[in-house]
């Protein structure tokens, strides 16, 4: 039987610019796609109508679909990594197993523990950057100790960008293994439902990217990239945003340097997945009352630009980055609840979530991440609104009985809130 190599995808669920796919292929053997639907992942899940589950099914559809026309196709498994390779080496003789970076820490004990096991069995595991342009250890201080403030990274990362950096590489897609290739395994088969998401190959709007630095603070206008979901998953090549970026708009550009900031961060500092960046904060009095949670959660605070964001978020799946902001700093400042909460239900709900970003995000509005916002800086949402929203179409259209809630007295005073935040994050 002859060799064979097996390039896994993971969050990088696309043909076009791939360098993981382009150097398997480069490899001189056939190469065989495979996805695993990680029932690790998938069993964490509660509701079987995800948006995200549906929106990865689709995309690997349109990848099968293309890759059966040209002779070949995607394998795709229901189960654990390991069980799936196994499983493989029952069939074919492998040489390699490919795939791309990740970078969470459950990715990485995840991949140490199949590049060993893999090893045992003499099968080689290699893992390329694919989902970001710099990762890891290739942005530094001189010193060599990792970036915690925004700005100094940025400039470092900016002075390291080179041609290079946004090549674009396309695989050769005829070094793929021939085989007749069977249907996809259905979404029910794996204990999820069809939604109303339909997948369309991503595309970057040139004139919101433009025109982004003028607009994309107001959420009635939506003039985002709305690519959050793309980079996530990897259907749209980050190489490609950053080449469009650098040209056309250094604002969209610092944006797209924002995700790898917190990716590093996470790299370099895993213990904030479930702590605080900085380890003080973690002596903040939380007042975590559950009834204002659940409030918060359902868009029931009295403050109508909180209520459209979390009555968008539920609705969607999405939010306004302006708007998530504003929820955030209302949960852990006015209500003085711990950020853990609202970041689980972000990640509950956000068809863009990403590990590194949402907490990232998170720390930041409750002053407790790298680079944070001050703990006095306490958004007023009425001034918000005021900014950004002075003609309530957002909230018009997110949160239609609006005028009823300007009678309802809000869950919390913003002054003797703020006051009260002051008091609890002066203590620590």
């Amino acid at each position: 039987m002859d060799k064979i190599n097996i390039f896994w995808f993971r969050r990088d669920l696309r043909l076009e610019d791939h360098y993981g796919l382009f150097r398997a292929l480069e490899s001189g053997r056939k190469v065989l796609p495979v996805f695993i639907f990680d029932t690790h992942i998938l069993d964490r899940l509660e509701n079987p109508y995800d948006r995200r589950v549906d929106y990865i099914h689709q995309a690997l559809q349109g990848i099968h679909t293309a890759l059966r026309e040209m002779g070949s196709g995607l394998k795709v498994f229901y189960g654990k990594p390991e069980e799936t390779f196994k499983d493989l080496m029952s069939v074919f003789s492998i040489e390699t197993v490919f795939c791309t970076n990740d970078y969470e820490p459950e990715a990485l004990e995840r991949d140490r523990q199949i590049a060993e096991w893999l090893g045992t069995e003499s099968i080689g595991f290699i893992s390329f950057k694919d989902q970001v342009i710099f990762e890891r250890d290739d942005v530094m201080k001189s010193n060599g100790s990792p970036y915690t403030v925004f700005t100094s990274y940025a400039k470092k990362w900016k002075e390291c960008l080179t041609e290079v950096g946004c090549q674009t590489y396309k695989p050769d897609l005829m070094g793929l293994l021939k085989f007749d290739a069977e249907e996809l395994i259905p979404l029910e088969r794996i204990g999820f439902k069809k939604t109303d998401l339909l997948f369309f190959p991503p595309e970057i709007d040139m004139e919101t990217v433009k025109h982004y630095h003028l607009y994309r603070d107001f959420p009635a206008i939506d003039k985002t990239s709305h690519l959050g979901m793309a980079l996530r998953f990897g259907t749209l090549s980050v190489r490609k945003c950053v080449k469009i970026a650098r040209s056309y708009n250094e604002i969209w550009l610092n944006e797209l340097i924002w995700r790898e900031f917190f990716m590093q961060i996470l790299y370099h500092f895993p213990h904030v997945v479930d702590h605080c960046f900085k380890p003080a904060y973690e002596a903040v009095a939380w007042r975590n009352n559950e009834e204002e949670f659940k409030a918060w959660c359902g868009g029931n605070t009295g403050y109508p630009l909180v209520d459209a964001g979390m009555h968008q978020l539920n609705k969607t799946g999405w939010m306004h980055n302006r708007v998530r902001m504003v929820t955030a700093s209302f949960l852990t400042k006015h209500l003085l609840i711990d950020w853990r909460w609202g970041e689980a239900y972000f990640a509950s709900k956000l068809l863009d979530y990403e590990l590194a970003s949402n907490n990232g995000n998170w720390q930041w509005a409750a002053g407790c991440g790298a680079d944070a916002a001050p703990y006095f800086r306490i958004f007023n949402p009425d001034a918000q609104t005021q900014k950004f929203d002075k003609n309530l179409e957002y909230i018009r259209k997110w949160n239609p009985g609006f005028q009823d809630v300007f009678k309802t007295p809000p869950m919390v005073n913003h002054q003797k809130a703020r006051e009260r935040a002051l008091l609890v994050y002066g203590a620590i």
